[in-house]
């Protein structure tokens, strides 16, 4: 029997690597994003006539989570969801637009697709629900303010979904994803390191997710600054902020 997922993000970056991992591993995969035609070449890449297409703009959330459902009620069951859309905008003057695109898509866009998975998963009494975050999630930014607080917002979201399956005793599994530098275009930092390729940080979460890993750093190694971020005080954080 093959198993289902859905990518929402699929059209560039981990979304799209993680939609080949899953489709060379016997998933049915539904993939969404904004631009159809790279969903489009995404599914010829695939080659799989089990591959559903489907034009989701997570910016507008009510009509995502209508298309959403849809997209599930064309795949007939969905047992993994995978919320990879998201956006990051440099702003250190803090103009309005880029930190309103930012909360629009990884604040509101996310809440709204990840509600239709948690109401879809609650229905079917398991599955898995997946959030890429980012290891951003545990400080602020002085250059993106609203990208990192908007990942914060994914992380403590998707805890807060895990215990609510604990208290519902459902084996719904909720992965928050937090990954340091991918070669992406969200990668805009003018000096990166430990970069990881797309594909190397799609089999790391994939691994995960048959582990049923409630969270996970991609790269491994990222558990080190992660470690480093959360032991620091916040007035080391503010000296090293302001010499970047």
């Amino acid at each position: 029997m093959r198993r289902t997922a859905i990518i929402i993000g699929a059209s560039s970056g981990i979304g799209r690597a993680l939609a080949k991992v899953l489709a060379s591993n016997g998933y049915d995969v539904g993939i969404a994003a904004r631009r159809l035609d790279l969903l489009d070449s995404l599914a010829n890449e695939i080659g799989t006539t089990t591959t559903v297409v489907k034009a989701i703009d997570v910016s507008k959330p009510a009509e995502a989570m209508q298309s959403l459902r849809d997209l599930i009620a064309d795949m007939k069951d969905v047992e993994l969801f995978v919320i990879s859309a998201g956006t990051g905008l440099i702003n250190p003057t803090l103009e309005w637009q880029p930190e309103h695109e930012t909360i629009a898509v990884n604040v509101s866009g996310f809440a709204a697709m990840a509600n239709v998975a948690v109401a879809h998963l609650q229905a079917r009494g398991s599955g898995c629900l997946v959030g890429i975050s980012s290891i951003a999630a545990l400080v602020g930014n002085p250059h993106a303010p609203a990208y990192d607080a908007s990942k914060a917002f994914m992380s403590n979201y998707l805890q807060g979904l895990r215990y609510r399956f604990a208290k519902l005793r459902l084996p719904v599994v909720v992965t928050d994803v937090q990954p340091g530098f991918v070669d992406t275009a969200m990668a805009k930092a003018d000096k990166t390191f430990w970069m990881a390729s797309p594909e190397k940080a799609a089999a790391q979460i994939f691994a995960a997710i048959q582990k049923r890993k409630p969270h996970v750093y991609v790269t491994r190694r990222w558990r080190l600054v992660a470690w480093l971020m959360k032991a620091m005080p916040n007035w080391l954080m503010a000296r090293l902020s302001s010499l970047t």
